[in-house]
């Protein structure tokens, strides 16, 4: 059982949950990699127009979903009436087997509950300033303060958080990354960080590879926490934990789940 986001360590990160085998960012694929015992489901939440807050990734709703348009031009009640099992295939488009199996587009709220005992990556999509008071009053709600940790590609929703919820945990986004990496580069890092840094990056990025053994270990040794997106093949998780890599996101979390036991580095 977690004591909070970061304890014990989360090793694997299931990316939009279990969506190797169900539609992604939906319940059967949270509760799916729930019952297959993840460390954490990674998602992303947008608002809608009447200013609920849902799980999804993309702006549109045409990729997983028989609707059009964008989710933030729609009420709840009619993204309620899409099917987001609409689109998903494991054989190229020959079959979906969820297709009218009443897979529907969930709401954070509905997540949290669903998965009570599950910590959650929660990436704040929309650009409107409204999301955080929504996102925190949500996570209020649920009690869910130490089980979460808040992520956006936008610093100012990330500023924002910070500044009004200090007790829920976020990562770092790409324009505080991106001086801190050119530092490690160039051997001018400061000897410590004032806060917890949680660095959620991939491997390489704009032709930098990010991920290096120096960077690993000069970060570590900063207290630094460090989770990589989005891995899929086996031996490249090895050779991620094996540099000292924290956490390993996927959309094949009971491969990854299989790495981290055998190599002893999961906490249970």
């Amino acid at each position: 059982m977690y004591k909070d986001f970061l304890s014990p360590m989360p090793r694997v990160v299931a990316h939009r949950g279990d969506s190797i085998n169900y539609p992604e960012n939906t319940l059967p694929a949270f509760l799916s990699a729930v019952k297959m015992g993840i460390d954490v489901v990674e998602t992303d939440v947008h608002l809608t127009k009447d200013g609920e807050l849902v799980i999804w990734h993309d702006p549109t709703l045409e990729r997983n979903t028989d609707g059009e348009g964008t989710l933030e031009s729609h009420t709840l009640a009619e993204l309620r009436k899409l099917d987001a099992g609409y689109t998903f295939t494991k054989d190229g488009g020959k079959t979906f087997p969820f297709r009218g199996k009443g897979v529907r587009i969930c709401t954070l709220s509905e997540a949290l509950e669903a998965c009570p005992e599950q910590r959650f990556n929660i990436d704040l999509k929309s650009q409107e300033k409204e999301i955080v008071d929504v996102f925190i009053r949500v996570i209020r709600e649920h009690h869910a303060e130490k089980r979460v940790c808040g992520a956006s590609f936008h610093l100012n929703n990330l500023k924002a958080l910070r500044a009004k919820a200090p007790d829920i945990l976020t990562s770092i986004t790409t324009l505080e990354v991106i001086p801190l990496l050119l530092r490690q580069k160039l051997h001018i890092l400061p000897g410590s960080f004032e806060r917890k840094i949680i660095f959620q990056i991939p491997m390489a990025q704009w032709g930098i590879k990010v991920i290096t053994p120096d960077f690993v270990k000069q970060m570590k040794k900063r207290g630094c926490v460090i989770m990589v997106w989005t891995i899929n093949d086996e031996p490249t998780m090895r050779r991620l934990f094996e540099m000292g890599v924290d956490s390993v996101m996927t959309d094949d979390p009971a491969t990854v789940i299989k790495v981290a036991e055998e190599m002893k580095i999961r906490e249970k």
